[in-house]
């Protein structure tokens, strides 16, 4: 059966253990996380040593999980649960013994399939695991450039969740809380690498002097080294005001720096500009109406406000095609030698002019 992450890890920390998981996707921060909490507490320490058993799939023989089914069929040594974890399950080819354990499946068994991506769906044996009413399901995919922001926003909602459930523990831990601006800063830098964001996310947490509970921009140049003066925020808020000197010190830092491609650059700028576009023709432009239609925090729209002042509906329809010419030139059409700092300069000029 299909389930979702929290679901599945709520079910765990209630020991509650499904017979068998499959776990795949492109994003391996929450496959990994499942199983790696099963294979640390389903067993206590002692039942580990000779109740748990992890292979990879590369060294199985012949790429054929037949001897992982055998082990799984095994009764655990220490009379409870048993723990199978098959990692990297992508480089098996024969999976007929499994298709034959999931019409007798042993229920004292945690059987767990880790995938480094996903399993060959053309296969029927994954239509049948994905149904199975004793196979919890996990397909993990990467997040969408617009849908980090928001991931981050709510990583810290539930830090601060599993603060104030561990009251106890944490007596002086007001919540902790989150400038609006370092969510993009970090997904701009960071991508959607979940784990890369995890780790970022730690050093700052880490990094905090005593006594301080918020993350802003400074902690993030500090821990993070991205420039609290020369990012992608920075650069949409000096084209908002019309600081073309602003625009154009940032963009030159821009291309002098490899941490700051160019066609990676573009793309918040192209969905702020497209958000524009639809911020001129909402009826509503209450506050709440636009960080709801837009799927963005509600900081941040009043820079759609003060922007569509400057950039009429007219000119954000050209400037969403300026940011698309550039980066096709960027990728070389029609462009044998432009630099980066030639096409930044180029595009500001056309944004601002």
């Amino acid at each position: 059966m299909i389930k979702k992450f929290n679901d599945i890890i709520a079910d765990l920390k209630a020991d509650k253990y499904a017979p068998v998981y499959v776990l795949c996707g492109d994003e391996p921060y929450y496959t990994d996380q499942v199983c790696d909490y099963i294979a640390e507490h389903a067993l206590d320490a002692m039942a580990r040593e000779f109740d748990q058993q992890i292979v990879y799939g590369r060294d199985l023989q012949n790429a054929d999980i037949a001897s992982v089914i055998s082990a799984a069929r095994g009764y655990a040594m220490m009379g409870g649960r048993k723990v199978v974890i098959v990692r990297e399950a992508q480089t098996v080819k024969k999976w007929e013994a499994l298709e034959a354990y999931l019409n007798n499946i042993m229920l004292q068994t945690v059987l767990v399939i880790c995938f480094n991506g996903k399993p060959d769906k053309r296969q029927g044996i994954w239509k049948t695991a994905a149904e199975h009413p004793h196979v919890v399901w996990l397909q993990s995919d990467k997040l969408r450039d617009y849908e980090v922001e928001r991931w981050i926003s709510a990583y810290i909602a539930d830090f601060n969740a599993s603060l104030s459930g561990n009251a106890a523990d944490h007596p002086d831990s007001p919540p902790l809380t989150i400038d609006p601006r370092v969510a993009p800063l970090l997904a701009d830098h960071l991508g959607t690498d979940l784990s890369a964001i995890v780790g970022a996310i730690q050093k700052l947490l880490d990094g905090r002097p005593e006594g301080v509970n918020t993350i802003d921009a400074a902690l993030v140049e500090r821990n993070i080294g991205i420039s609290k003066d020369y990012n992608i925020i920075e650069l949409q808020s000096a084209l908002i005001r019309g600081d073309i000197a602003r625009a154009h010190r940032i963009t030159q830092y821009f291309a002098s720096s490899k941490d700051h491609v160019m066609v990676r650059e573009l793309a918040p700028l192209h969905t702020f500009f497209s958000n524009l576009l639809m911020y001129h023709y909402m009826p509503d432009k209450s506050q709440a109406n636009v960080a709801k239609e837009l799927g963005i925090n509600p900081f941040f729209v009043r820079d759609y406000a003060a922007a569509a002042k400057r950039y009429p509906a007219g000119k954000t329809f050209l400037i969403i095609g300026y940011l698309r010419e550039m980066d096709a030139r960027y990728k070389g059409i029609n462009n044998p030698s432009a630099k980066d700092a030639d096409l930044w300069k180029e595009l500001i000029y056309k944004i601002m002019h």
